[in-house]
């Protein structure tokens, strides 16, 4: 499920609070680091929930305008396309998704008002009226539905963000990448597949000779980076002589630092990678002016390195 960029910025998050701390020992990092991991995993089950009680308002609002004194023709012959969706049925009898769901005492419940709010929004748009006007009702035709309710309702939705930064201090920006697995997962329901919790570690789908355990990646890079901080800390400050150090932004300094971390550790990630990858993370945890500082102070620093035999690549294309 985690990805090599999703792991760098977990890494990079751990690395940054730890140094802020001051006092967080290795053993404590790697705990955190950890947590982060699998709290992604649990984001997205907790986002594949949704579908049964969005389903559960639906089937609510039906009921409710049958009971009416006085129905309309078209209250007391709904379309119950929605709330009879095969998607929340399929969800609702697995097992191994209902017995995970309920060990991790999950529950939208106490965010039923969100979810109405939710629902109202569903109803109001285009790609409802087309869901409701297509042909034969299927579990292919629900799940694509559902996967753009997700798209569209819970993606950089903002009331969402706060409800899951309530819930844990992991899941402030872990929202787009557990929504891209969710979709993924509903596709698959609809082809016919059978629901199944996914690897944590990408490198977990992977078969055959040579591939790196990702787990032990991201545990090793920010070994590397934790007990080298200073030495790579003062490289950076020799890098920029003519600046103070007080004006070098703080995360600029830990991405540059974890940068050097990798170069260095793993001989196998290609020098152009490794930059590439902190560059794009300096975009969007630094200043306007991170990406440019961090690759030229990092380009400058690992060249110097490799030309002192300190930073050695194996294999073809890989210096």
């Amino acid at each position: 499920m985690l990805n090599r960029r999703i792991l760098r910025i977990k890494v990079f998050k751990t690395l940054y609070s730890s140094e802020l701390k001051g006092d967080s020992s290795l053993a404590e990092a790697e705990a955190q680091l950890d947590a982060s991991c699998e709290a992604t995993r649990d984001l997205y089950l907790f986002m594949l929930g949704a579908v049964s009680p969005l389903t559960k308002i639906a089937s609510d609002r039906i009921e409710a305008a049958r009971n009416k004194f006085n129905p309309t023709e078209e209250e007391r012959n709904p379309d119950t396309r929605f709330a009879d969706n095969a998607l929340a049925k399929l969800l609702d009898s697995d097992p191994d998704f209902r017995k995970l769901y309920g060990k991790k005492k999950f529950s939208w419940e106490p965010y039923d008002l969100f979810l109405k709010k939710v629902f109202n929004s569903i109803i109001s748009s285009d790609y409802y009226s087309q869901y409701m006007q297509s042909g034969t009702p299927s579990l292919k035709e629900d799940c694509r539905f559902f996967a753009n309710v997700f798209e569209n309702e819970f993606a950089g939705n903002e009331d969402l963000e706060q409800i899951l930064e309530s819930m844990s201090i992991y899941w402030g920006e872990d929202l787009p990448y557990s929504l891209t697995y969710v979709c993924k997962t509903v596709e698959a329901l609809g082809r016919g597949e059978r629901w199944s919790l996914p690897p944590l570690y990408l490198s977990e789908t992977r078969k055959g000779e040579g591939i790196e355990d990702d787990k032990a990646y991201s545990r090793n890079l920010l070994r590397a980076a934790y007990l080298n901080y200073g030495k790579y800390y003062d490289m950076v400050s020799e890098a920029v002589s003519n600046w103070d150090n007080d004006r070098i932004v703080s995360t600029d300094m830990c991405i540059i630092i974890l940068g050097i971390a990798e170069a260095v550790a793993f001989p196998t990630i290609p020098v152009k990678v490794t930059i590439n990858e902190y560059v794009e993370i300096s975009k969007f945890f630094g200043t306007p002016k991170s990406k440019i500082f961090v690759n030229g102070i990092m380009d400058r620093i690992i060249h110097r390195l490799s030309s002192e035999g300190k930073i050695v690549k194996s294999g073809k294309g890989l210096n």
